[in-house]
């Protein structure tokens, strides 16, 4: 009989060291990362879950729109079989899954003779691959979209390109789930908006179905150990200098600390701004002068010019004055690496002192995307 502590050691020799590095890294403890490989197995099963249901959406509405166009009713002849713009990837993707069916097939009686075909049109638009289907809003497929595909997104903007980033990024997430990648840092709840956006895309109805039975969100709140990755700053001041969409930075006194962190929220108007950009850059006893701001606009670096940006953006205004400050870039909404609670935390203590931070505190972005309110964080 294995103690506990034997038990995890079993268990960590079996998995292997180096399959459960990033858990402890994490986590600090073997018997703490073996709860959050446990848990990624979980939050992987149930994202999958998710992109099953769109890929079924996905792949039954554009074959809609394919039988229509090429009138397939009327003419018997099932559209992937037809010479399509694009056609080559079509027909050697169909003719791997006819293959695929044939090989499936099982001799019947004394004799051996092998049972009819299976390979109905059903069986073989269910055999094409997501990759298969995403793919058919890729820009060489430009025609095929403009003549009928737009008509399977009904709810879109009617721009290809809109939907097949959002495809492709669903089909890289969708990979890296059935390879059993790590799932640790990815955001789970940003993924699942992705999903639920290109349902939506599709189906309106069939897009409140699907949020309605995913899992996901329920098993990602269960995560057992989420790194403070996030400072959340009181920013009365400082939400306002964000928000200005030439800025998108965030600016204090020069040799403040902070611990190691990915992302900055802001606290102001007794609430957790929905906002959570990304840190790009940090630069420190940067000097507050016109002098400088020429300087940096001159650099090649990019980030130099940007900072150039916020200096002239502030110099003159009220309560900035010369001197030293310290920068911190960050992303906008839109950008990849950016995120945004669905709704802000409200924050519900009153009387003095009650404040959620007077100056920062650190969270998750985890416990951000999984609270209602600063009390639950």
């Amino acid at each position: 009989m294995l103690s506990g502590d034997e038990h995890v050691e079993t268990v960590w020799d079996a998995f292997s060291g180096t399959r459960l590095r990033p858990y402890m890294t994490i986590a600090n403890d073997r018997q703490a990362a073996l709860d959050l490989y446990a848990w990624n197995a979980r939050i992987s099963a149930a994202v999958f879950e998710a992109v099953g249901h769109l890929e079924i959406l996905l792949r039954n509405a554009l074959d809609k729109c394919l039988q229509e166009q090429y009138r397939e009713a009327e003419r018997g002849i099932p559209w992937f079989l037809t010479q399509t713009p694009g056609g080559e990837h079509v027909a050697t993707a169909v003719e791997a899954v006819r293959a695929r069916l044939r090989a499936q097939e099982q001799p019947q009686g004394a004799k051996g003779r092998p049972r009819a075909l299976r390979d109905t049109r059903d069986q073989i638009v269910a055999g094409l691959s997501f990759g298969f289907w995403s793919g058919l809003l890729g820009p060489k497929y430009e025609e095929l979209w403009r003549t009928c595909l737009h008509r399977a997104f009904p709810h879109s903007s009617g721009r290809r390109k809109d939907v097949a980033v959002l495809l492709e990024h669903i089909r890289m997430l969708r990979n890296r789930v059935a390879h059993h990648d790590s799932m640790i840092n990815v955001d789970i709840p940003f993924e699942l908006r992705q999903i639920a956006q290109v349902a939506q895309y599709l189906n309106a109805d069939a897009a409140t179905w699907l949020e309605a039975q995913s899992r996901a969100m329920r098993v990602y709140a269960e995560r057992p150990v989420a790194a403070e990755d996030t400072v959340v700053v009181a920013a009365r001041e400082a939400w306002q200098l964000y928000s200005n969409p030439s800025i998108c930075a965030y600016v204090c006194q020069a040799g403040r600390a902070f611990r190691p962190v990915e992302r900055i929220a802001f606290y102001a108007d007794r609430e957790v701004k929905h906002h959570v950009p990304k840190i790009l850059h940090r630069r420190d006893n940067v000097e507050w002068w016109d002098d400088e701001v020429a300087r940096l606009e001159a650099s090649e670096d990019r980030f130099e010019r940007r900072i150039a940006t916020v200096i002239k953006a502030t110099r003159g205004a009220e309560g900035w004055n010369s001197g030293r400050y310290q920068v911190f870039l960050l992303s906008r909404s839109g950008d990849a690496q950016h995120r945004e609670l669905t709704a802000p935390l409200a924050h519900r203590a009153t009387g003095r002192g009650s404040a959620f931070t007077q100056r920062q505190r650190y969270v998750s972005l985890h416990a951000l995307e999984t609270a209602g309110s600063t009390a639950d964080l």
